[in-house]
């Protein structure tokens, strides 16, 4: 005969308490062999940083110093993929470009002012990725000098493609033990080098 059911006690929430998230475990340390899926940021696995195209400027940048992540997907209201927004846009000279073309101040511009446009992205395929090293997604950066990449994959639930993973060569830097001073930006690939021959 089945035991009957428990009731479970309720307590009060503490104060200061927080809630998990989904969290991708990295591996600390990676050399160049690895395989490539060791230093992407699955998005199947953590939640993505969005942003949407009416966003001032300013709190783009701001959700970006909070979560600590140099890039954010811009998204339009039904959750696709619409551009990309990196540190390097906002701290490039495009801002500055718009506004003396535009008139205004760095307080007008939006999102969709600075972003990179969706026609222009250009994104690795898992497939590729899959069977790719750490050291490939290095050269691919470095051959068009970019600090991200993004990945594209089929969505199961969907059939579409979807961004499944994202690469950040400062992040690359980090797990492969290179020391590189977080606040200079962008990091390059000539930076890795270099803290490569100094060690």
């Amino acid at each position: 005969m089945p035991q009957p059911y428990q009731t479970l006690p309720f307590h009060h929430l503490e104060s200061g308490a927080g809630y998990f998230r989904p969290q991708q475990q990295l591996p600390e340390v990676v050399t160049e062999d690895n395989p490539a899926t060791s230093v992407m940021t699955d998005l199947s696995q953590v939640t993505a940083y969005t942003t949407e195209l009416d966003t001032p400027l300013a709190k783009a940048l701001e959700i970006m110093v909070k979560r600590g992540v140099r890039m954010l997907l811009v998204r339009n209201t039904d959750g696709q993929i619409v551009g990309l927004l990196t540190s390097r846009d906002i701290e490039g000279d495009k801002p500055n470009r718009i506004l003396a073309k535009a008139g205004g101040t760095w307080e007008d511009l939006l999102v969709a002012d600075i972003m990179t446009l969706q026609p222009k992205l250009e994104v690795l395929l898992m497939e590729d990725v899959s069977q790719a090293r750490v050291g490939d997604i290095i050269a691919t950066l470095r051959q068009v000098n970019r600090q991200h990449a993004m990945v594209l994959d089929t969505d199961p639930q969907t059939g579409k493609p979807a961004v499944r993973g994202l690469f950040s060569l400062s992040q690359i830097g980090l797990q492969l033990g290179l020391d590189i001073d977080r606040s200079h930006h962008p990091t390059t690939y000539s930076d890795l080098e270099k803290a490569r021959v100094s060690q």
